[in-house]
This record gives C-alpha cells, structure tokens and sequence, in this order.
C-alpha cells in the first residue's frame, strides 16, 4: 500500500514518526511537503518544513523547540552582533532575528550549492534525505518559487517568516495569498497519483496545508480520489496544540473548531479524525459533509502517534 501525507511542519512530522511505527514498511511513505515557508536569508537557501521533518525523522530534532536540531550551538548568530552598529539604515544584512544553528547551517549551505549547480529541489531533498538515513520519501509540493503572503492588520502584506518569526505571529491576519506560477512537482504529482491513501497531516489547513492545495491540479486530484483521502484535525477543543492556526482561522472568518477545519476538508477528504476531546462534535462534523472519526491525537507519546496514524489509515477503509 503507498501513502502519501501533505505535510506542514513540525505536526506533520510527529505524525510522520507514528505513521512509520504503525506499518511494515516506511519506503511505501512518501511526505508531500509545503514549500510556501521557504526562503532566503543570508544568501541561503532555507526550507523549514523540508527540514524539521527530515530532522525528526532522522532522530536531530531538538525535542524542546519542535524544531532545529538537539544540542545545536548558535555561535555564528551572536558574532553577527558585532556587525549591527555599522550596518547602513534599510540594510539587512546579518539580520538575528531568524535563529540558524551552527549544525543546522550546514544544511542550508549544502542546500544552497545544489541548487546554484542547476540541481531541483526535488533532487536536493532527496540526497539530504538520504544523508540523515530517513527511511521514508520525502519531496516539496513544487520544485519552483511558490511563497505564502500575509496580509496583516498593522504592517500590511509580509513574507511568512516575517510574520511568524520576526513578528511571533502576534499580529491579525486580513488574508493569505500565494506568489509565484509554480506547477506541481512531479515527484509530488506521482506520489499523489499512486497513493492507495492520501492523508493530510495535523498541519495548519490555512498556510501549511492550503499552499500545496494552491497549487495546479493539487484539489481536483484529491476530490477524484476523496474517499482515499482522510484528514487529521490540528485543532483538539478549540485550541492548535501549537502555532497560531485557531487565532488565523478565526481572523479569517473561520470556525476555530473540528467543525472549521471540516468545512475546509469535506470537498477532499472522505473523514476527518478528531481527538476525544471534540467526540461530541461528531454529529457537527458530520452535517459538513464528511465522516468523523475519533481517537486520541495529542501526540505525547510514540505509542499515541502509531495509534493515531493507525486509525488514519483504517479510516479510508
């Protein structure tokens, strides 16, 4: 059976991490992931979301962040310190307020000369991938610039990473938007297309997992194929259990609830699995369109995300 997840970030890894527990074998997984996040600082080539996943299933990831790698030092940051009180005004260069590690810089200077080499994406994925012993496939929705844009209330439209890292996230959001004119990968598109299931992972449905849906051909494909495709709610009681997803989703005229994130799923997805906390949301959910189901899915432990991923599974039975 192949599996395909459109993956987000640090929830899609967790996740991720259960779902190669919970089958015989991790090569029939392959993580379609958002690139939307993506971006350049310092003159490198930076993917947060391709990297947090490749670093928690290589078993780096620093398990206090959710993100970067354990035990990573941040030496090269500080020494940028020195440079602030020369640096012209409007200029960014040796901006701190992106943290990259010591260890994780070697990613992105690797990433970096790849690319300049003519290599994909794709391509250099894949060979980072490899280099950290992942046992799954791993490949970014497109192999082209595609970036998310939020439209903010007191500093007007940002990159993402402006608006989460540089602002924390702490400010309203009138829109969302996607740059670029990039087509579906064709790892990602063949990933997609041979699926037995498609699961779309415990993401943020409106900056993780809608910049892949944004993408050309990327919806028509799941609604062909709906009753293979079940989706994992990234909202238990009201709440993300972490990121700004319920506050987004409310200041975009969403229901912050399982039922919000079933209204945006029903067209694609066959089920939506809860968390028992929603279990009496069950008969909300339903009346959108799509079925419910319900199990534990705080992911605090290795057993909890194998069950998790395991009832994903059963679910597009």
């Amino acid at each position: 059976m192949q599996i395909a997840v459109l993956s987000g970030g640090v929830g899609a890894a967790r996740f991720l991490r259960g779902l190669i527990d919970a089958v015989d074998d991790p090569a029939t997984i392959t993580a379609v992931v958002n690139v939307g996040d993506d971006c350049e600082l310092h003159g490198l080539s930076i993917s947060p979301d391709l990297d947090t996943i490749t670093y928690t299933l290589g078993g780096a990831i620093d398990p206090d962040r959710g993100w970067g790698l354990v035990d990573e030092t941040w030496r090269a940051m500080a020494a940028l310190e020195r440079y602030e009180a020369v640096r012209p005004a409007g200029s960014g260069a040796g901006a701190r307020w992106f943290g990259l590690g010591d260890q994780d810089l070697a990613t992105h200077f690797y990433r970096t000369a790849r690319l300049r080499e003519g290599a994909s994406l794709t391509a250099v994925t894949e060979e980072i991938r490899r280099a950290w012993n992942v046992p799954i496939g791993i490949v970014p929705a497109t192999d082209d610039t595609w970036s998310t844009v939020i439209d903010t209330a007191d500093h007007g439209e940002v990159t993402f990473q402006d608006y989460f890292v540089r602002l924390r996230h702490d400010v309203a959001v009138r829109g969302v938007r996607f740059e670029g004119s990039a087509p579906l990968g064709d790892a990602a598109r063949d990933a997609l297309l041979a699926a037995d299931v498609i699961i779309i992972a415990p993401s943020n449905p409106l900056v993780s997992i809608d910049p892949i849906l944004a993408l050309p051909d990327v919806r028509s494909i799941l609604a062909d194929r709906r009753n293979r495709v079940v989706a994992v709610s990234p909202i238990v009681g009201g709440a993300a259990l972490k990121g700004p997803a319920d506050r987004m989703l409310r200041e975009l005229g969403h229901e912050p609830s399982v039922v919000g994130v079933a209204t945006l799923y029903a067209s694609l997805a066959t089920a939506l699995v809860i968390d028992t906390v929603d279990a009496d949301e069950v008969a909300a959910v339903e009346s959108q369109g799509i079925r419910a189901v319900v199990t534990p899915s705080i992911m605090s432990t290795p057993e909890i995300a194998r069950s998790l991923a395991a009832t994903t599974l059963a679910a597009a039975d």
